[in-house]
């Protein structure tokens, strides 16, 4: 299937994917004054949709948007969107902006216009066919990842709230540019102060031979769907987790380490800035576990009265 044969869905409606537009005075591309959320599917089901339904609120609050659309309503344009692509699989991008602003001065500057009196969201759905997840799924990687720590910071959580998942994504866009002149699949974005934060697509775990690691959400971290999941994957399984203001060096220090996002899943790590890495037990656990809950959760016909039968 390639992007002309996709439907996306604009305003309420589907469209062919060459179609999908939205208005130069709309607010998500004048300012990045959106909410945007990144999913995955597994089996035709949204993965984890509640846990994404309580960022999509925590993220409108954050930016005081008002978007007017139930989370059901959200929820079947996405499933909607699926249907009309005939897709299973995929990778789902759900966008809200605070709308477009008619004014004549629209765009002139962000003082021109501050906020919508009358606001009227713009919501769009796009879907993009990734392979199937799961025990028996196939990665979207050929092999494991390797990690450079990049020039560019993530934005403070003083500027834009890290629990905002917002359109303005410029920190990451050029952390990911800065791999251009290098071999690198993802970057290692710091804070204002030097710790590690993440990857620009989501977040880091490694080893230090004692516990899990990952940067806490005292700093400017997402508080992603994947990253609670791991955790409590990990908490069950009996494996220490430690949350807190990491560096580079403890990450390149580690003993094994893996990289989350919604399209790679957990993604083993070779080397960070060129140090190798390598894979271990307790990243191999993790990813065998979540693995199994997926295909649990959305591959496995269910019995008769509801239950999965390997639940």
């Amino acid at each position: 299937m390639t992007d002309s044969d996709l439907q996306y869905h604009v305003d309420g409606d589907l469209v062919p994917a060459g179609e999908a537009t939205v208005s130069v005075h709309d607010r998500g591309f004048l300012y990045g004054d959106a909410v945007v959320e990144t999913l995955r599917a597994y089996g035709g089901e949204v993965f984890r949709w509640d846990a994404h339904a309580d960022r999509i609120d925590a993220s409108a609050a954050a930016l005081s948007i008002d978007h007017d659309h139930t989370l059901a309503e959200l929820k079947r344009r996405v499933d909607a969107t699926l249907a009309a692509n005939s897709l299973d699989d995929a990778g789902i991008r759900l966008s809200i902006t605070r709308g477009s602003d008619p004014s004549s001065d629209a765009g002139i500057g962000v003082g021109a216009s501050p906020l919508l009196d009358d606001p009227d969201p713009t919501v769009v759905v796009q879907a993009t066919p990734l392979p199937r997840g799961g025990v028996d799924g196939d990665p979207v990687w050929d092999e494991p990842a390797a990690l450079q720590t990049v020039k560019p910071r993530r934005i403070p959580d003083e500027s834009v709230p890290a629990r905002a998942r917002t359109h303005n994504a410029l920190d990451r866009v050029l952390a990911r540019a800065e791999l251009r002149v290098s071999d690198a699949d993802e970057a290692v974005m710091l804070d204002a102060d030097g710790h590690v934060v993440g990857g620009a697509g989501g977040p880091v775990f490694f080893l230090d031979g004692e516990a899990l690691c990952t940067p806490s959400l005292e700093g400017p971290v997402v508080p992603g769907v994947l990253r609670a999941v791991v955790l409590d994957v990990a908490d069950a399984e009996g494996i220490p987790v430690r949350e807190g203001g990491f560096t580079p060096t403890d990450l390149r220090e580690a003993t094994e380490a893996v990289v989350a996002t919604p399209a790679w899943g957990l993604r083993p790590v070779a080397t960070v800035d060129g140090i190798g890495v390598g894979g271990g037990p307790a990243t191999t656990l993790l990813r065998r576990v979540v693995d199994r809950r997926i295909e649990r959760d959305h591959y496995t016909d269910p019995e008769p009265d509801g239950r999965n039968r390997h639940a």
